[in-house]
């Protein structure tokens, strides 16, 4: 089982050995890498390039561990008592399933998404340890342990928000996606773009490229941006020749709401801006 990347994504031979390596040991694979590289659309593709179907568990800073396993809604049963409702006597009928035992339970093997996993608190990660060791646990209410019949394929996200446990990452099969380069870039744009002008993505690029490397730069822009910010130029028709010829002594690239996401990077361009012009009429 080999995953060879697919049409709509841009798969690096690093990335797709990370991938492989991870099925074979059987080992959560974990991905970091700055938002907007493709993280959670790698989970995505995988499942397509290997025919699985995909379980997304999006992690947010108030999730706990186990709902992951499951919960029990003790609430609906007391209230269900009270009204004498049919079935209050089965306490299965109560659990909630979450996305872990959705994956241990499916027929075929499966690929789980446990996605921004540093969001969580600290502890997440630990609370993990023995479920995706064992690839089993134990249900307290109902006294029934739920195994795996398939190991799942996790790949697990993460934003390097905060560290990880130690014990967490022994476990896992690690991979950094490096921010891609030019060539890269343009593969990754001919995906989403397939008639874009070349013109128009070479001046774009050398634009977006130059705002990466300005120092001081708060939030960088993401591929994502870039992909956003290209469809806006091909949508108001801009023509490369703005961006080619564009004036230094200005604050800012057209439509730079795309690719600049805080006032304090915009105050920063147009701080760059205002020297280039005193400089320029010295």
């Amino acid at each position: 089982m080999k995953f060879t990347g697919t049409e709509n994504y841009v798969a690096t031979d690093d990335l797709r050995m990370a991938v492989d390596a991870a099925v074979a040991l059987q080992r959560p694979l974990l991905i970091k890498g700055e938002p907007g590289t493709g993280k959670t659309m790698l989970a995505e593709e995988v499942a397509g390039g290997l025919g699985m179907k995909l379980i997304q568990w999006h992690i947010k800073s108030t999730t706990k561990a186990q709902q992951g396993l499951y919960e029990y809604d003790a609430v609906s049963r007391l209230r269900d008592s009270q009204l004498g409702g049919e079935g209050v006597h089965d306490i299965a009928n109560y659990i909630k399933r979450g996305k872990l035992w959705e994956a241990f339970d499916a027929d075929e093997q499966v690929v789980l998404l446990i996605d921004e996993v540093d969001k969580a608190d600290i502890e997440f990660p630990n609370d993990l340890l023995v479920e995706l060791d064992k690839m089993e646990f134990f249900v307290y209410e109902t006294g029934e342990t739920v195994k795996a019949k398939h190991r799942p394929i996790i790949i697990i996200t993460s934003n390097n928000e905060k560290e990880l446990p130690d014990a967490f990452l022994r476990r896992c099969f690690f991979h950094f996606i490096n921010f891609p380069d030019r060539d890269t870039m343009r593969q990754i744009i001919d995906v989403h773009y397939p008639t874009i002008k070349q013109d128009l993505v070479q001046e774009a690029l050398e634009v977006f490229f130059e705002l990466r490397g300005i120092p001081g730069l708060k939030k960088k822009p993401s591929t994502s941006e870039l992909i956003d910010w290209l469809k806006l130029l091909m949508a108001d028709d801009i023509p490369d020749e703005v961006l080619k010829n564009r004036d230094q002594s200005k604050a800012i690239p057209p439509l730079y709401g795309a690719l600049v996401k805080n006032e304090q990077d915009v105050q920063l361009l147009e701080r760059l801006a205002f020297m280039h012009r005193r400089e320029s009429n010295q």
